[in-house]
C-alpha cells in the first residue's frame, strides 16, 4: 500500500517570514534605540515612555505603509508578466510551446521528452505552467501585499512593546541598561527562531542581528548623551 508523503518547506514560509522577522527586529532596535536615547540626553522617564509609545505607533504605521507599497509593486509587475504571458499564449502558442521545451531542453531533458513534457503541461494549465517555469512565479513566492503590511506592523508593535514594557517597570536609573539587556536577548532570540524557522544555521543570523542593535544603540544612546550635555 502507497503511502503518501508530505514535505513541508522553508520557503513555503517566506511570504510572511521575512515581513514577520523584519519587522519584530526593527521593533525591537528602534523603539529601545530612541528610548535610550532620549534617556541619555537626562530626559525625565515621562518624556522616555512617551518617546517608547510615540515611537511604537509611529514605526508599526510607517512598517505597514512600506511594506505594503513596497510588496504591492511587486504585485503589479507579477500582474504584469501573467497578462503579457496569458496574451502571447493566446495569440502565438507555437512560440510559446517552443519556448518552452527549451526551457527543458536546458534543464537536461532530451528534444522530444522536452517536446511531450511541454505539450501536457500546456494542455494541463498553460499560464500556469509558463508562470511557473518561465517567470518563476508560484503560488509559494507570490506577492501578498496585505499579508506583509499586517506581519510587519503587528510583528513590530511587539517587538517595539518589549522594551517599552521594560521602561515602564524599572526606575529611571536603571532603565538604559535594563532595556538594552533585554533588547539584545530578545534580539537573539528573534534570531534564532527565525534562523531555525528558515531552516538555517543558528549562529550566524544570532551574532548578526545582536550586533547591529547593539551598535544602533550604543550610537543613539552616545548622541542622546552629546546633546543633552550641549544643552545642558
Amino acid at each position: 500500500m502507497s503511502r503518501l508523503h508530505t514535505e513541508i518547506h522553508a520557503i513555503e514560509r517566506i511570504g510572511w517570514l521575512r515581513a514577520a522577522v523584519l519587522g519584530a527586529n526593527d521593533g525591537i532596535v528602534s523603539t529601545a534605540s530612541l528610548m535610550v536615547g532620549v534617556a541619555g540626553a537626562a530626559a525625565d522617564k515621562p518624556e522616555v515612555i512617551i518617546a517608547g509609545v510615540a515611537g511604537l505607533a509611529a514605526g508599526a504605521l510607517s512598517m505597514a505603509a512600506g511594506e505594503y507599497v513596497s510588496v504591492s509593486s511587486q504585485s503589479d509587475t507579477e500582474s504584469a508578466d501573467l497578462a503579457r504571458e496569458r496574451h502571447e499564449l493566446a495569440t502565438q502558442p507555437e512560440a510559446e510551446l517552443a519556448e518552452l521545451t527549451a526551457i527543458y531542453e536546458d534543464r537536461g531533458l532530451s528534444s522530444e521528452l522536452a517536446r511531450q513534457v511541454a505539450e501536457e503541461l500546456t494542455a494541463h494549465d498553460a499560464l500556469a505552467t509558463h508562470a511557473r517555469d518561465e517567470l518563476a512565479i508560484s503560488d509559494l513566492t507570490r506577492a501578498r501585499p496585505l499579508q506583509a503590511a499586517l506581519a510587519s506592523a503587528g510583528t513590530f508593535a511587539v517587538g517595539a512593546g518589549l522594551p517599552l514594557l521594560v521602561g515602564v517597570l524599572v526606575p529611571l536609573s536603571q532603565l538604559t541598561l535594563a532595556v538594552v539587556a533585554t533588547s539584545l536577548l530578545a534580539l537573539a532570540v528573534l534570531g534564532a527562531l527565525a534562523a531555525r524557522a528558515g531552516g538555517a544555521p543558528i549562529a550566524r543570523p544570532v551574532a548578526r542581528v545582536v550586533f547591529w542593535g547593539a551598535l544602533a544603540m550604543a550610537v543613539t544612546f552616545g548622541v542622546g548623551s552629546l546633546f543633552g550635555t550641549v544643552a545642558a
